[in-house]
């Protein structure tokens, strides 16, 4: 746990705003299915300020219309599907909206951490708490 509690210390002192690294979380909890991670990050990312419609996008597997959440969401959902083996190509569409390659390694980082959350929810299930309810997902 400890360990567990510095990688995302680590995550949320990178780089990224609050709001890029929701835009990752979130992206994350769609494309592992863990309904209490899409919930609890579609309440954070509104809290950030991040867009019903973007929010709703990443919802609904779809790709957001800002350029750099775009390129964040692009990147999480590709790292797990391919397991980090990305082309060049898909690392410099991520380079061409503005990010560097370090950050690469913060995305890689958030989508670490997420991923242990992802699965443990799906595994534990625990039940929505009342301020999440109204962001319930059924994938």
């Amino acid at each position: 746990m400890t360990a567990f509690a510095a990688v995302f210390q680590q995550v949320h002192s990178s780089s990224l705003t609050e709001q890029e690294i929701q835009i990752v979380l979130l992206t994350d909890a769609v494309a592992n299915s863990c309904a209490y991670a899409i919930a609890f990050h579609t309440a954070l990312a509104l809290k950030q300020r991040v867009s019903s419609g973007e929010t709703e996008a990443i919802r609904t597997r779809l790709v957001p219309k800002d350029q750099r959440f775009a390129a964040l969401s692009t990147l999480a959902k590709t790292l797990i599907e391919k397991r980090g083996h990305l082309s060049e190509q898909e690392l410099d569409a991520f380079i061409a909206v503005g990010f560097t390659k370090e950050q690469i390694l913060e995305v890689i980082a958030v989508v670490a951490a997420s991923t242990i959350t992802n699965y443990a929810g799906t595994i534990a299930n625990p039940p929505l708490e009342n301020q999440f309810q109204q962001f319930a997902w059924r994938g």
